[in-house]
């Protein structure tokens, strides 16, 4: 369990409104006027690894009260009790432990209810690297003897946006194999999807813990009528891998026993790319990719257990996030990475953070009196400056950004990856300098230099990363996961539960029933109306 302290009543807190007293209209270009050497005092160097926080609107002395916050919080403490399987996940009671998914050493344990569940999940690794060979070598075949040319991946939250990412990501480690991933329950796409397949030779994996989750099940029978009507009465089973605990149920829909890969009460949904549920990854860039991105997540869990706070990657990071959120006001971060390859980082950051951290009630169950989460949203830079920038610069919202770059490129040919680069550095320092007293004289004179002109003093996170490989991309994600850890940690509130979206469902379901028995029951008057609507005028054939 976690101690349950309500942040806004420490002393560290206090202290902390009153700092920011002092610092709410300071200008960060006369923090940088009056200390030279801030860049350098404000940057943390870890592996291939910059941060650069210098462009935030802090002192040093707010680092050392965020610190102070943190450890009148014991987050030491709830870190230890993460990585010892302590039930941190106390309205389900579970542990949580999606770093010993990517723990690779032979020597570790980690007990969880009188048992090393380092085991089963080592064991589970080495099926998933056999099977990746078997696929991608041949010897593992269609019902007709043929190598599989095309995987689809059904699920939906983390058993697609997670996995998906990584795979885009990757790009260029991609193995033969046609990765296609299904996760809305949208026919018109999924037929497009199915359109360009051969279904004698295209895989199918299942992603779903309890086998019934709706939107991945009818998906996947919709794919399993398309199968069988395609290559008639044959046995389909060597097509079917099924990541679920509902060994049963993935029997009954024709997935071999030894196709059926676990899931762990002890993993999150957004948190289990590192698992079976990233078996497409390591289908789509080959297995020992798929363990330099668990290595690389192992490395920044090491860092994040043992470095100190100060130097603490995520630590920090969150608790830049803390100071903006909730003595500023600053409710969305936006991050920005500048490759196309992360073009699908922004959407997996959205589910980890925001259904981790979207809580309004303490870790005793009561309302918290403070902002919890923030809005994460974002796209790859240079189209972003081409799209929302304007509001970053000129508009009347302060929106603090993570700009995520990298130093080298994956092919030697460098030119447009500098003035891809170039942009990076610009945004971030005309988002910091702003631009005030020029005039055009020759282009609408004073009155246009007025519209021209925009404050600065926005600010931002610069990560660079020598380079985009399996191992970094690891690194980022599972920083990324600890800043979502410390955040909670902070608000006191549970980051592993997610009670709220699971009503939806249930009346989701309800109104199923009523659209095909077209017998509106009582909704509010909204609700009913749009039913009724949306019965009265759809054709169905």
């Amino acid at each position: 369990m976690l101690e349950s302290i309500n942040p806004s009543g420490t002393l560290a807190w206090k202290k902390l409104r009153e700092h920011y007293g002092q610092m709410e209209f300071v200008q960060m270009q006369e923090l940088f006027a009056k200390d030279p050497e801030r860049a350098n005092k404000m940057n943390i160097q870890w592996e291939d690894f910059l941060l650069d926080y210098s462009k935030n609107k802090i002192t040093e002395e707010t680092i050392s009260l965020l610190l102070e916050l943190a450890n009148e919080l014991n987050l030491k403490d709830a870190i230890q009790a993460m990585y010892n399987g302590g039930i941190i996940n106390a309205t389900e009671k579970r542990a949580v432990l999606h770093t010993a998914l990517r723990d690779l050493s032979d020597n570790s344990s980690v007990i969880v209810n009188g048992e090393n569940v380092l085991t089963e999940i080592q064991e589970t690794r080495e099926r998933i690297k056999a099977f990746t060979a078997k696929v991608l070598d041949g010897s593992y075949t269609s019902y007709s003897g043929k190598k599989f040319t095309d995987v689809i991946n059904v699920g939906i939250g983390g058993s697609d946006l997670g996995p998906k990412m990584v795979v885009h990501a990757l790009a260029n480690y991609r193995t033969e194999l046609g990765m296609h991933y299904i996760s809305n329950i949208d026919d018109d796409y999924l037929q497009s999807v199915l359109n360009k397949l051969n279904p004698e030779t295209t895989l199918v994996l299942i992603v779903s813990k309890t086998f019934t989750t709706q939107e991945t099940i009818e998906n996947a029978k919709k794919i399993k009528y398309w199968l069988e009507s395609s290559l008639g009465k044959v046995d389909l089973s060597s097509h079917y891998v099924g990541v679920s605990v509902a060994i049963e149920e993935a029997m009954s829909f024709g997935v071999k026993r030894e196709n059926i890969y676990p899931m762990w009460d002890f993993v999150g949904g957004r948190f289990s790319l590192w698992s079976a549920v990233g078996i497409s990854i390591a289908l789509a860039v080959g297995y020992d990719h798929f363990e330099q991105l668990l290595d690389g997540a192992h490395t920044m869990d090491k860092h994040f257990k043992e470095a100190d706070f100060k130097e603490n990657l995520p630590v920090l990071m969150a608790l830049l996030s803390v100071w903006y959120n909730n003595f500023y006001g600053y409710e969305t971060e936006a991050v920005v990475p500048y490759s196309q390859l992360l073009g699908k980082l922004p959407a997996h950051l959205q589910q980890m953070i925001m259904e981790s951290n979207g809580k309004n009630k303490d870790r005793n169950g009561n309302p918290v009196n403070y902002q919890t989460g923030t809005l994460i949203w974002g796209e790859v830079g240079v189209s972003a400056q081409h799209a929302f920038f304007q509001l970053f610069h000129q508009g009347t919202k302060v929106i603090p950004i993570d700009f995520i770059g990298f130093v080298n490129p994956h092919f030697k040919e460098s030119t447009n990856h500098d003035i891809l680069m170039s942009n990076f550095f610009g945004q971030s320092e005309a988002l910091l300098k702003g631009k005030i007293g020029e005039e055009y004289e020759s282009d609408g004179g004073p009155f246009l230099s007025n519209f021209r002109e925009f404050c600065g003093n926005k600010p931002s996170n610069t990560i660079l990363i020598n380079k985009l490989t399996p191992k970094s991309l690891g690194e980022l994600i599972a920083l990324y996961e600890h800043k979502t850890f410390v955040q909670g940690v902070i608000w006191n509130i549970y980051s592993f539960d997610q009670f709220g979206v699971e009503y939806g469902k249930i009346l989701a379901k309800n109104i199923q029933n009523e659209i095909k028995s077209k017998n509106i029951c009582e909704h509010d008057s909204s609700t009913a109306f749009l039913l009724r609507y949306f019965v009265k005028n759809r054709v169905v054939e």
